[in-house]
This record gives structure tokens, C-alpha cells and sequence, in this order.
């Protein structure tokens, strides 16, 4: 389910934009970070949740719906379009929000 969404968002956003891009697989991969950032610090306060659930949750949905494989092989097709600095920025912004993404996650998580 979660690959199967990965796709719907990537596709959805391709179609907004009217032409495929780089900003669907980051859209993923931030809201991913962000959702798995809360939910794993909402797991935490909740030890009552059976562990299956939340490797369902955590591993099976969240972690197929998000996908480093994607980012760096999207990453590197746009570095030998050439677009170096583009493919840098999608790297290095994909990391550094992500990191972002997943920190406010956990943060309301927390507060949960």
C-alpha cells in the first residue's frame, strides 16, 4: 500500500505541474519523514500498541511509501541530463527538510 501510494503522489503531482519532476518523490519522501518522525514518537508514548502493528505502520507503509532508491536514482538522472546543480539541491534539500520533516514529526509525536 505504501509503494502503491508513493506512486499515486508522484503521479498526481507530475499531473499538477503537467510534466513529471523531481518535487514528487521529494513531496514523498518529506511527508513520509515527517509522518514517520510522529508516528514512531507517538509509538513510544503508546507501549500497548502491538509490536506487529507498529512494524506494519512503520516498515511496511511508511518505509515503502518513501524510497531512497528513487531520490538518488532520480538525482543522478538529472545530474547527466546535465542539470548538476539542480540534482545537488534536490540531494542536499531532500536530506536537510527531511531532517527538518522528521524532527517537527517527532515533535508532535510527542505531544500526542
Amino acid at each position: 500500500m505504501g509503494a502503491v501510494s508513493r506512486y499515486a503522489v508522484d503521479r498526481a503531482v507530475a499531473n499538477a505541474l503537467g510534466h513529471p519532476s523531481l518535487l514528487g518523490v521529494f513531496f514523498i519522501n518529506i511527508t513520509g519523514s515527517f509522518v514517520l518522525g510522529m508516528f514512531v514518537s507517538t509509538a513510544d508514548n503508546h507501549t500497548s500498541w502491538p509490536a506487529g502493528v507498529r512494524m506494519l505502520v512503520a516498515v511496511g507503509f511508511l518505509g515503502s511509501y518513501t524510497t531512497f532508491s528513487t531520490l538518488t536514482v532520480a538525482t543522478m538522472q538529472t545530474a547527466t541530463a546535465p542539470d548538476l546543480p539542480k540534482a545537488a539541491m534536490n540531494i542536499l534539500g531532500s536530506i536537510a527538510v527531511g531532517l527538518i520533516a522528521a524532527m517537527a514529526g517527532i515533535v508532535v509525536g510527542r505531544a500526542l
